[in-house]
């Protein structure tokens, strides 16, 4: 592992100039965060769009987020706490969203943006929220990178959650991995001083790519390390963080889970 690298001058948040990242250059690969699957809807997630899509999906749009109006919720009973200047989440790639329900249920005062372009993984967290009565979660389906160079203000989030993103096992194909120094400096960018970065994966060496590319973003630094030598720059799972159907499994089947938690400095 390198040393940390100093950090260089935060980005002033209210320059204009500097809202979104420098245009790529034509002859230069993009960011992808997602390969996209064909699936089918269930019944149930097909009523969960008619129902709940209204309130809970964001439209992609050109322009920034306005956080407080979009957590409005005027179903909120008399006395529940309003969401307006509490921490904001950016989840990408939800899968079928079980994990992400556990979390905004265990972090009720947390407003969670959660991007996926899956249609049945998306239609599965809609039900999810209308069954377990969730209001702190909006769904973007739409690619991440995208919503985060156009939507997302500089130091806006509190947070960035990546678990279990596609680890792509043959090296030719490690290149697609989403976890790419360009991706993680846009995030750390968007990232309030402070807020973090944790991303989880079952693939070791995913997980050691994940290690060095954010011990390389100089507006990142890596707590663990002091907190806990004992696990090499590894966090230990966050309270929050779910243990999944899919993740049980791989456990018993003698499979690790690498927990990598990165603060914004």
């Amino acid at each position: 592992m390198t040393d940390q690298p100093t950090p260089t001058a935060a980005p002033d948040a209210s320059d204009p100039s500097d809202a979104v990242d420098a245009p790529v250059k034509p002859f230069m690969r993009t960011i992808k965060s997602f390969v996209k699957r064909a699936g089918r809807t269930t019944t149930g997630q097909a009523k969960a769009f008619e129902e709940l899509g209204p309130k809970f999906l964001v439209p992609y749009q050109q322009n920034a987020i306005d956080f407080e109006a979009l957590y409005v919720d005027s179903t909120r009973a008399s006395g529940q706490k309003d969401l307006n200047n509490s921490p904001i989440v950016l989840e990408i790639g939800f899968g079928m969203g079980e994990a992400t329900a556990h979390i905004a249920g265990v972090l009720p005062d947390t407003r969670f943006l959660c991007c996926e372009v899956h249609e049945p993984g998306v239609g599965a967290l809609l039900k999810r929220i209308g069954e377990q009565n969730l209001t702190n979660i909006r769904i973007c389906a739409h690619d991440a990178v995208e919503v985060i160079d156009h939507m997302l203000p500089l130091q806006s989030l509190d947070g960035v959650h990546i678990f279990f993103p596609d680890p792509w096992h043959k090296t030719k194909h490690n290149k697609r991995r989403l976890i790419q120094s360009p991706l993680v400096a846009k995030l750390a960018r968007r990232l309030k001083v402070g807020g973090y970065l944790h991303c989880a994966t079952d693939w070791e060496p995913y997980a050691q790519q994940i290690l060095e590319v954010l011990t390389a973003e100089p507006l990142l630094k890596n707590r663990a390390l002091a907190t806990n030598p004992e696990l090499h720059g590894y966090a230990p799972k966050p309270h929050y963080r779910p243990l999944t159907k899919f993740e049980n499994r791989g456990i018993k089947l003698g499979h690790g889970v690498w927990d990598v938690v990165f603060e914004r400095i």
